[in-house]
């Protein structure tokens, strides 16, 4: 199963649209996480043209009344602060926010798992950075797609993501869109 990973889009904070080159990049996938900062709910609409959409609900999806383009997500059953979905063999974390176990020390892999998603998964798809990258630690695969409308809190062309599961095995890609 192929799945595609975005966040970050800031939309129309930071372009009217989600540019072409994501359509394009994630034509294919069976399922699209967005891991939060859509600011409108057209974004998870848009992307449901090409696969069912969950997404994950960020800091600037709330409304924001001296902000016109952060008008805040209304309720969506597509949209949850935090979710666990089981794909194949697997249970996947979409949340948006998610630090590394050495951001926050005073906290183990165990407790952080534990208090976003209420036990272990074995891959977190997050956002908030900006910052495409893939780690791993102590056994969980962490994917955060970077953005592709702001990547490095950056006016460019970004980032998103791919994941593909077999089975029991995670592989992810971060693709720089062109």
């Amino acid at each position: 199963m192929r799945i595609g990973l975005i966040s970050d889009t800031h939309i129309p904070e930071a372009a009217p649209a989600i540019p072409r080159q994501v359509f394009d990049t994630l034509r294919g996938v069976h399922l699209i996480l967005h891991a939060g900062d859509t600011h409108v709910i057209d974004v998870l609409d848009w992307l449901e043209a090409i696969a069912p959409v969950f997404g994950a609900r960020g800091n600037g999806d709330v409304p924001h009344l001296s902000n016109k383009n952060r008008p805040g997500l209304p309720d969506d059953p597509r949209v949850k602060h935090a979710r666990v979905i089981e794909i194949e063999q697997l249970k996947v974390g979409l949340i948006h926010g998610f630090p590394l176990p050495e951001e926050v020390p005073w906290r183990t892999m165990d407790e952080l798992l534990d208090m976003y998603f209420g036990g272990p998964v074995d891959v977190v798809v997050c956002g908030d950075t900006h910052e495409a990258r893939i780690d791993y630690r102590f056994g969980v695969l962490i994917v955060n797609p970077g953005s592709p409308t702001l990547p490095n809190q950056m006016s460019k062309l970004g980032h998103v993501g791919l994941l593909d599961i077999d089975g029991a095995s995670p592989r992810a890609n971060i693709i720089q869109l062109k």
